[in-house]
């Protein structure tokens, strides 16, 4: 899965609600700056925001590792269900040692099937709902088989979505009906490929009910079969072969295909509409699913993704880990140079002689200049930007979480550790934090100024 798919990404943004309104808020003045940045309405906005946080903290991946479990889960199934019905066959036929019982051959062949699929109609019709247990059970497998701890909270972040228009049955309603029309085209097949190398006489057999009730009831299931081109045994066959096996062609071409023909009718062809009709039901509701925006936990983004006016306030609380900075990750154009340096005092001049193709962008000092800055660069990118800092500062994980965000915001990033003023000295084990921080965060850096490459794009 290269590109989410609109349900994939409301999808992920329901989890990623679920996931706050479980552990709290996440850390995402970035994320909504980019979902700010990249404009339309609210509902576009909350699920930009979602899908960005969903990528830095590993849903997306998670969700990717779900669907493989969830494609795996139903490849086993099917595999189950295809020697189930293989099964059902031969159980219903035998070796050809001994005559068939049309009506234990029949039960054999649907009588789980009807009663499953009557289970079925009833939980749709009187409950609302109807929890398969092949719906449990690939839901399940498919949790299992992902193999990712953050998988377990995309299940039901799903259900809860598909629950609100109702869409949970038709899409466990579509695997349902599809599994079952695999095994019920996996007992036609063997069937018919006994049928075929072997020879079986046909025979119903009874004690207490007289012998028209059996003819009534083999006209009545084939006549349907029928008007399809199926065989049907007329009365004197029928009562023949309450005595004893016809040994006549014409008598077992008959109840063979009679047989066959009640199969098809009624196992194949009813698990065949319904998974046509669940499928046409679950892609017509899909296409209309939209965020609910009056849940708590949507309603608050509005001021933080479509505010009435820019505010200062207090910055949330600094994460416990850095995000990977991913230099030259941004998805648009990126085009210039650009100089920044981060919180210098007076005694270093600033900024140093600049070729024209290299902008300066200041020195950040205060949140206002740096949320102004990353607004900018979200719009704006450079090709190559060059961050200058004070390695007499310790790095601390504002310092690095402001040099990653900017990192983010450009196709090319390099940290430029500036010389200690004359008279002074660096510590070498704040020099050697720095080191060791910048490279955690994956980025180039250098103690003398990069201006060539930030003109040229090279040293």
């Amino acid at each position: 899965m290269t590109e989410p798919t609109p349900l994939h990404r409301l999808w992920l943004t329901e989890t990623v609600r679920l996931r706050e309104e479980q552990a709290g808020p996440l850390e995402d003045l970035e994320a909504n700056r980019r979902a700010r940045a990249a404009g339309g309405d609210l509902p576009t906005r909350i699920q930009h925001r979602a899908l960005w946080l969903a990528e830095r903290d590993g849903l997306l991946n998670a969700l990717r590792h779900w669907l493989q479990g969830a494609r795996l889960a139903l490849l086993v199934l099917a595999l189950v269900v295809i020697v189930s019905g293989a099964g059902m066959a031969f159980a219903a036929l035998g070796n050809g040692q001994a005559a068939v019982n049309v009506f234990w051959a029949l039960g054999s062949l649907l009588g789980l099937n009807l009663l499953l699929l009557l289970s079925w109609a009833l939980g749709l019709a009187f409950a609302g709902e109807h929890a398969a247990s092949f719906g449990r059970l690939w839901l399940w497998l498919s949790e299992k088989l992902a193999r990712d701890a953050q998988a377990a909270q995309l299940a039901p972040a799903l259900l809860l979505m598909l629950q609100r228009r109702r869409l949970n049955r038709w899409a466990i309603g579509t695997v349902i009906h599809g599994l079952w029309l695999l095994a019920m085209l996996s007992a036609l097949a063997l069937l018919l490929m006994l049928m075929s190398t072997r020879r079986y006489g046909f025979v119903w057999e009874t004690t207490l009910l007289h012998s028209d009730t059996f003819v009534a009831v083999t006209q009545a299931l084939g006549a349907l079969p029928a008007l399809l081109g199926f065989g049907l045994p007329d009365t004197e066959m029928i009562r023949a072969s309450g005595d004893t096996a016809l040994n006549l062609e014409n008598a077992r071409h008959a109840w063979a295909s009679w047989l066959v023909g009640v199969l098809v009718v009624y196992g194949v062809l009813p698990r065949l509409l319904l998974a046509v009709f669940c499928l046409w039901r679950w892609r017509h509701g899909s296409r209309a699913l939209s965020l609910d925006l009056n849940l708590p936990g949507y309603a608050q983004l509005r001021e933080r993704l479509m505010p009435s006016s820019e505010r200062l306030g207090v910055s949330d609380l600094a994460p416990d880990t850095l995000h990977s900075a991913e230099a030259g990750a941004t998805a648009l154009e990126s085009e210039g140079a650009l100089l920044v340096a981060i919180e210098l005092d007076n005694q270093r001049p600033w900024p140093p002689t600049l070729p024209n193709t290299v902008r300066d962008a200041g020195i950040l000092d205060s949140r206002e200049s740096r949320h102004k800055l990353l607004e900018q660069l979200t719009r704006f990118p450079p090709a190559r930007l060059a961050i200058a800092c004070d390695p007499r500062r310790s790095p601390d994980r504002g310092s690095l979480g402001l040099i990653a965000e900017l990192a983010r915001s450009a196709g090319a990033t390099r940290v430029w550790l500036l010389q200690a003023p004359p008279g002074q000295a660096l510590d070498a084990d704040r020099l050697g934090d720095w080191h060791s921080a910048l490279q955690r965060l994956e980025l180039p850096f250098a103690d003398s100024a990069p201006l060539n490459w930030l003109e040229t794009g090279h040293d």
